[in-house]
C-alpha cells in the first residue's frame, strides 16, 4: 500500500501542472497554414500541421514533394522491403504519408528516412485536435535511431489525409509544399530565446540529452550573447505539491516552501539516493547564476556555470551538493553572496520570487503553449520542434533573425543556403572588380546594392547599382569608363557628380564607353590660317607656319620674330627704365636725405638740448658774471 501511495504521489506530481493549468488546446504548438497542396487544382488549400519534436525540421525553408502512400505497411512500424520500394511519378523528393498508430512516431519517421523519404505526414487516426509527435519517454531505442533522424515530420488531421489518400487511389499525383519560413518568427535583428531544462543528471536519455547540448552548443550560445545577437534566458520546470499531501514524508523530501516548489525523486525511489528538493534547490542556484551574472554583463556564463557543474558535480558521482556548486562558482568568480540572497530561504512558507515566475511563465501565452515537454526552446515566444542538437538549433535560433541581419555564425558552411554560387543569384555584377548584390541569407538570397569600402551603390538590385557619392572614383573607377595610352590616363568617373558617369574633354559617349573625339577632322581645332592640325588621343597638336606661335585659347598664330629697328626701340626703353630708377636713387641720396635730416634736426631741438646750443648759452653765463 505505502508503494502504491508513494507512486501516486509521484505521479500526481508528474502531471499536476497539465491537469491545473490552461485547456487541452492551449497544451501543443500547431503550425496553421503550413502545409500546402499544390496538385491536383481540386485539391489546392492550405492546413495545419504539428511539427515532431524529432529530426530536424527546415526552419527558414520550404520543401516541395510528391506524396506516397504505401500499399502495405501504412503505419509504418516495420521496416519497408527494397533500397527503393516507393516510385513517384516524378522527380520530385518523395513525402511518405503514414498511418498513426501501433508503434511510436519516431520509429515510423526512421522506417521512412531509410528508404529516402525526404519528410513524412502522419495521418491522425481520430478527430481531435492536433498534437506534437513526441519521442519515446523510455530508453526503447536500443539501436541508437532516434539520434540518426534527420527528416522533419508533421501530424496532419484525419480528414486531410483522408482527401490525399483519394487522390492517390485515383492515380492522381499528389505534390504538397511544406513552409517553415514563418514558423519562427523573425522580426528584428535580435533573437530572444529560453532553454526550458533540469540540473538533475539521472533521469536517462533526456538528462544526457540535454546537457550533451548545453555542451555542444555552449559556443554558439556565447558568441550570440556576446555580440548582442541574442538575448537568453534559462527556465526550469517545477511542480507544487497537492495540499492533501503537503505535510507527507514525500511532499517534504520533494519541495521547498512548504510545498510550493517541487521536483520528482531522481532515482523514483524516496528511500535512496537524492531528493526531489535537492533539485528545486539546485534549479533555484543556477536560476540565480544567470540572473547575478546578468546584471554584470555576464550572462553567458550561465553556459560555464552549468557545463561545469555537469562535470564536477555529477548525481552519478555523488558529488551532487551546495558545496560542489560553491567551488564551480568560485572558479567562475562568481559572487556567493549575491546568488545566496538571490535564492532566499528554501524553508520559509511564502512564495520564493525566482521560481514563482519561472511557474507562471510555464502556462502557454497566446500561440506559445503550455510548456509540457523537457528540455523546450522557445524562439521568439515559438516553442522549437525538433532534434536538440547544436546545427539544428543554430538553424531555428538564425530564422529568427530579419533577413540580411544574421550574424556570421549564422553564414557558416553547414547552414548558409549558398544561392549567391550559382549565376550569382541572379543578381547584378559587376564584371570588372566582382563587385555583387547577391547575399546570402539564412532563408535564401537576397538581390541587394551593396556597400564596399565605405561606398554606397544603389540600383535595384538585379539589373543595376551603381556607386554613388564621394570616394565612389576610387572604387572600380564608380562603375565609369576609364583607359591608358601611350602614358596617359582619362576617366568618366568625377568627384564633382555624385552620381553618373561623364566623357572627359575630348571624348565622346555615355560615359560607360567613351571614344576619342578626332578635332581635326571634325573642325573643332586649329581654324587659323596657316595652322596644322595633328589629332592625338584625348587631344590635338597645332602648328602655325614658319616660325609664328600658336595660342590655343585664342586659337591663332603670332609672330616669334622681331625687325633691327624694334630691337633698337626696345633696348632704349630698357635703358631709359634703368637711367630714370638710378637718377631717382641719386636724389634720394643726397638731395632728399639731406632735406629730411635738417628737418629732423629742427624738430628735435625744441625737446631736447643740442652740442653747440649748449656751448653758446655758457660762454654767455660766463661773461654776464
Amino acid at each position: 500500500m505505502r508503494i502504491f501511495i508513494e507512486f501516486l504521489v509521484l505521479l500526481l506530481l508528474l502531471t499536476l501542472f497539465v491537469s491545473c493549468t490552461s485547456p487541452v488546446y492551449a497544451r501543443f504548438v500547431v503550425e496553421k497554414e503550413s502545409i500546402s497542396v499544390l496538385e491536383p487544382e481540386s485539391l489546392r488549400s492550405k492546413h495545419d500541421g504539428s511539427i515532431g519534436n524529432f529530426g530536424i525540421p527546415n526552419y527558414g525553408g520550404t520543401l516541395m514533394g510528391s506524396v506516397v502512400y504505401p500499399g502495405k505497411g501504412s503505419n509504418g512500424c516495420s521496416s519497408f522491403k527494397g533500397d527503393s520500394p516507393f516510385k513517384p511519378r516524378s522527380s520530385r523528393p518523395i513525402i511518405l504519408l503514414l498511418d498513426r498508430g501501433e508503434c511510436y512516431f519516431a520509429l515510423k519517421v526512421w522506417h521512412a528516412q531509410e528508404v529516402g523519404a525526404a519528410a513524412v505526414l502522419v495521418a491522425d487516426n481520430i478527430e481531435e485536435p492536433l498534437i506534437t509527435m513526441d519521442s519515446p519517454e523510455e530508453n526503447i531505442d536500443s539501436d541508437g535511431y532516434i539520434e540518426k533522424i534527420s527528416i522533419p515530420s508533421a501530424l496532419i488531421q484525419r480528414s486531410f489525409a483522408g482527401s490525399l489518400k483519394k487522390a492517390l487511389q485515383k492515380e492522381e499525383e499528389v505534390v504538397i509544399k511544406l513552409d517553415w519560413t514563418e514558423s519562427m518568427p523573425h522580426p528584428d535583428d535580435r533573437v530572444e530565446y529560453e532553454f526550458w531544462t533540469n540540473s538533475n543528471d539521472e533521469c536517462g536519455v533526456r538528462c544526457d540529452e540535454q546537457m550533451n547540448f548545453v555542451k555542444n552548443f555552449k559556443g554558439h550560445a556565447q558568441i550570440l550573447e556576446k555580440g548582442g545577437y541574442t538575448l537568453f534566458t534559462p527556465r526550469y520546470i517545477t511542480w507544487y505539491c497537492p495540499e492533501a499531501f503537503i505535510l507527507s514524508s514525500q511532499c517534504k523530501s520533494q519541495c521547498i516552501n512548504h510545498g510550493r516548489y517541487c521536483a520528482p525523486d531522481p532515482e523514483q525511489d524516496f528511500t535512496k539516493g537524492y531528493n526531489g528538493k535537492d533539485v528545486v534547490f539546485e534549479n533555484l542556484r543556477q536560476l540565480c547564476v544567470h540572473r547575478v551574472a546578468n546584471e554584470t554583463n555576464r550572462s553567458w556564463v550561465w553556459w560555464d556555470f552549468v557545463t561545469d557543474f555537469h562535470v564536477r558535480c555529477s548525481m552519478k558521482k555523488k558529488r551532487y551538493s551546495k558545496e560542489c556548486a560553491e567551488d564551480v562558482m568560485k572558479s567562475l568568480d562568481l559572487p556567493i553572496e549575491k546568488i545566496d540572497k538571490c535564492m532566499g530561504d528554501p524553508e520559509a512558507d511564502a512564495e520564493n520570487e525566482v521560481l514563482k515566475t519561472e511557474q507562471d511563465l510555464q502556462v502557454g501565452r497566446g500561440s506559445r503553449g503550455d510548456v509540457t515537454i523537457l528540455p523546450t526552446l522557445i524562439i521568439n515566444n515559438i516553442q522549437y520542434r525538433g532534434k536538440l542538437e547544436r546545427t539544428a538549433v543554430l538553424k531555428a535560433i538564425c530564422a529568427g533573425f530579419k533577413e540580411t541581419t544574421e550574424p556570421a555564425v549564422c553564414l557558416s558552411g553547414d547552414i548558409e543556403t549558398n544561392e549567391c554560387l550559382e549565376r550569382n543569384g541572379g543578381c547584378w555584377q559587376d564584371p570588372q572588380s566582382n563587385i555583387s548584390a547577391c547575399k546570402d541569407t539564412f532563408r535564401g538570397r537576397v538581390c541587394e546594392c551593396p556597400v564596399v569600402n565605405g561606398v554606397q551603390y544603389h540600383g535595384d538590385g538585379y539589373a543595376s547599382c551603381a556607386a554613388v557619392g564621394p570616394g565612389r572614383c576610387a572604387l572600380n573607377n564608380g562603375g565609369c569608363w576609364s583607359d591608358s595610352k601611350t602614358g596617359k590616363t582619362f576617366s568618366a568617373c568625377s568627384e564633382s557628380l555624385l552620381t553618373g558617369c561623364q566623357c572627359p574633354l575630348g571624348f565622346t559617349g555615355d560615359g560607360l564607353t567613351c571614344e576619342d573625339i578626332d578635332e581635326c577632322n571634325e573642325g573643332l581645332a586649329c581654324q587659323c590660317d596657316g595652322c596644322t592640325c595633328t589629332n592625338t588621343w584625348g587631344g590635338y597638336d597645332c602648328k602655325c607656319k614658319a616660325d609664328h606661335l600658336y595660342i590655343k585659347e585664342h586659337d591663332t598664330c603670332i609672330s616669334q620674330s622681331t625687325s633691327a629697328f624694334a630691337w633698337f626701340v626696345s633696348m632704349f626703353v630698357l635703358a631709359a627704365v634703368v637711367g630714370a630708377a638710378i637718377a631717382g636713387y641719386i636724389f634720394y641720396k643726397y638731395r632728399l636725405r639731406s632735406y629730411m635730416d635738417s628737418e629732423i634736426m629742427a624738430i628735435m631741438s625744441q625737446y631736447m638740448p643740442i652740442d653747440n646750443q649748449t656751448q653758446v648759452e655758457s660762454l654767455h653765463q660766463g661773461t654776464t658774471a
